[in-house]
This record gives C-alpha cells, sequence and structure tokens, in this order.
C-alpha cells in the first residue's frame, strides 16, 4: 500500500520559485497498479521521486505500508536505500561494466546495510527474479551484449530482487521501438499482477495508460486533478482538461437548458439531449465532451431522431482500420472515425448521430 498525504515541492529558478507539486494526495491499495499520467512538467517524475526518497518535499506525509517514510511535520525522512521499494528508471541504468547476475544481485550486495544475505541466497534470490523476467539462462551474458528489450528486462528484475513492498517505475517503455514497445506493456502489466505487488507507474502515455492501468491519477501544473479507471476517465471524464489530454475529445460549449434524466444542453450545433446531474442547474455554462468514436455518420436518415445533425465531410484520411475524418456541422468541424467500408469523400454531405449515451458533462 501507498499513501501520499498534501505532498508539496518547489524548485528555485532564476526567474523565481516552481510550485512542482501542490498538496497532492492519493493511495494505492496493496496489488494495484496506479499510473500517474501528465505532460511533462507537470509534477508527476517529481511525486515519484519523493516516494523514492531522491528528492525531499517541503511538506506533506508518505507512507508505504503503513510504515512513514517521510513526514515535514514530524522531521522525518527514511534513507532512500532503506525504504522497501524497487525502481526502474527511464534509462535502466544498467552496469555495462557487470554481467546480467552481479547487475540484478547488485541491491543485494550493497543494498541497505540491515539487509545482508548469503552467497546462496542471494543466487537463489537473483535467478527467482531473472525467471519472473525471462531472463533464466542470461546470468552470465555481459550487459553491453543485451538488447533494449532485455536490459528493460534486467532493470525489472533488479527492482523485484529485495522483493520490495512498492515497485516505482519511471516510463520504462519509453526508449523501445514501437513494437517492443507494445509488448512488454502486457508482459509488465501480467508480471505485476501475478507477483501482486502494489505499483506506481509515471507516464505521458496515454496509450500505456489506458493499456496498463487499475487507476489513472492525470496530474497537471503538479496538481492532481482526477482519478479513476481508465474506462471512467476516458469515457466519462469530470474534467474537460482531463478530456483533452486522454485521447482525442471533441468539445462543445453548452449552456443547460434543463437537467435530470432527461437533460437537454444548447450547444454550438444546436440542441443536444442527455443525462445530466441533478447539480446541474438552468442557464449554466458547461462543455459537452465527445470522442471521435462516438459520432456515427452515415449517407441516408438514421431511424434515430433525437441528436441528429447535419453535416459536411472536410477531411478523410485512410488509415487501415479506419478511416480519420473531419466533419462541419454548423460551422463547428468535429473529429470523427469514419467506416473504412464506407468511402465518405470530402465535400459529401452525411447525417450525423450523437447518442446521447456518448456525451459527457464537464464544467
Amino acid at each position: 500500500m501507498l499513501r501520499i498525504e498534501n505532498l508539496s515541492k518547489n524548485f528555485v529558478v532564476e526567474k523565481g520559485q516552481v510550485r512542482a507539486l501542490q498538496s497532492v494526495g492519493f493511495e494505492v491499495p496493496t496489488g494495484q497498479f496506479f499510473t500517474l499520467l501528465g505532460p511533462s512538467g507537470s509534477g508527476k517524475s517529481t511525486t515519484l521521486r519523493c516516494v523514492a526518497g531522491l528528492e525531499q518535499a517541503e511538506a506533506g506525509e508518505i507512507y508505504i505500508d503503513e510504515q512513514c517514510v517521510y513526514s515535514s511535520t514530524r522531521r522525518i525522512s527514511v534513507a532512500s536505500e532503506e525504504r522497501p521499494i524497487g525502481m526502474v528508471f527511464q534509462s535502466y541504468a544498467i552496469w555495462p561494466h557487470m554481467d546480467v547476475f552481479h547487475n540484478v544481485a547488485f541491491p543485494l550486495l550493497y543494498g541497505a546495510k540491515r539487509e545482508k544475505l548469503r552467497k546462496d541466497k542471494i543466487e537463489e534470490r537473483v535467478l527467482e527474479a531473472l525467471k519472473l523476467v525471462q531472463l533464466s539462462g542470461l546470468e552470465t551474458r555481459p550487459a553491453t551484449q543485451l538488447s533494449g528489450g532485455q536490459q528493460q528486462r534486467v532493470a525489472l528484475a533488479r527492482a523485484l530482487v529485495r522483493k520490495p513492498k512498492l515497485l516505482l517505475l519511471d516510463e520504462p517503455l519509453s526508449n523501445l521501438d514501437a513494437k517492443l514497445r507494445e509488448e512488454m506493456r502486457l508482459e509488465l502489466k501480467e508480471l505485476t499482477r501475478s507477483v501482486g505487488i502494489t505499483t506506481l507507474f509515471v507516464t505521458h502515455d496515454q496509450i500505456e495508460a489506458l493499456a496498463m492501468s487499475d487507476v489513472i491519477g492525470v496530474i497537471m501544473e503538479g496538481a492532481l486533478i482526477e482519478t479513476g479507471t481508465p474506462y471512467e476517465m476516458y469515457v466519462r471524464p469530470k474534467d474537460r482538461h482531463v478530456a483533452e489530454f486522454l485521447g482525442t475529445a471533441n468539445t462543445l460549449k453548452g449552456r443547460v437548458v434543463r437537467g435530470g434524466d432527461q437533460g437537454e444542453v444548447e450547444t454550438e450545433i444546436g440542441p443536444l439531449r442527455m443525462k445530466l446531474n441533478d447539480n446541474l442547474n438552468a442557464n449554466e455554462s458547461v462543455s459537452v465532451v465527445i470522442r471521435p468514436e462516438g459520432l456515427e455518420c452515415s449517407r441516408q436518415t438514421p431511424g434515430s431522431s433525437g441528436n441528429l445533425f447535419e453535416g459536411t465531410v472536410k477531411q478523410a484520411v485512410f488509415l487501415g482500420n479506419f478511416i480519420d475524418g473531419k466533419v462541419q456541422i454548423k460551422g463547428k468541424t468535429m473529429r470523427v472515425l469514419l467506416n473504412p467500408y464506407q468511402a465518405f469523400l470530402p465535400d459529401e454531405r452525411v447525417y450525423v448521430h450523437i447518442p446521447a449515451e456518448r456525451c459527457q458533462v464537464t464544467r
């Protein structure tokens, strides 16, 4: 389990002070894979480095399995090597002059002083870790002869060899090519799940976050904006900035006409009917978020009469399994994913249906 409470961190730069973290707080239950997602400079890596003990916050508290490893008020700051963590860096940090065995054994040989093990126990732990990451038999392979994917696995085995309570992953897939990155996403998710280890993963890649996480927390400008499951964050985001960052989104400015189950919002393209929360009041200004795949386009008038508009195709780029298109409705250009088996062409008139359940209202 990981618990972070009101974590704040500032950096001094030439032009003054940067608030890297602003009272960040969240909890990761035991065994959960939690992803901290955000753009460059958002504070995600700073949060992870504070948990690891590589940076010290100005305020807040950090607990790992009920052990307080940092508290500004109680003046607690457990040294990084004494924290029950394993960490994989973006660069892997593999020692080039060591073979695979000694890279993985490094934390046991030179780590926390209280954790000195016998030689046979160290060998047992290393071989067990290498088996977990599917590198059995490569113990004597020089580090310089490893591929990028193998180096990533060695770094992961080294992080797991101490049997930590918390695994920290700092964008460990960013240096891999696209195909290997996709393979390692699945492997890493399955491995952490099989081991049952609590994991804090930091990335700016939305696809990685959606594919690997149990829970995603979006951080921007040092503040944790929203947390939820991948489905909740993509389909039902509460914050407009989260919706726009986590994938492509069409955003319509609107005004609530009426709330409730039979709600209606007057938007730039016309009235949209949808279920609205009871806490939204008439005449309140809102944004309606619709994913490109949420729009349905057809040449013939569809059976549904609700949320139906006429539009003009402005762009149609064939990408194999879908057509990346843009449709203009009453002067508003909407991004849409078109069916590749319906050869829509630029300037073609289409009917656009927006199902009510695919509309998400944010303030």
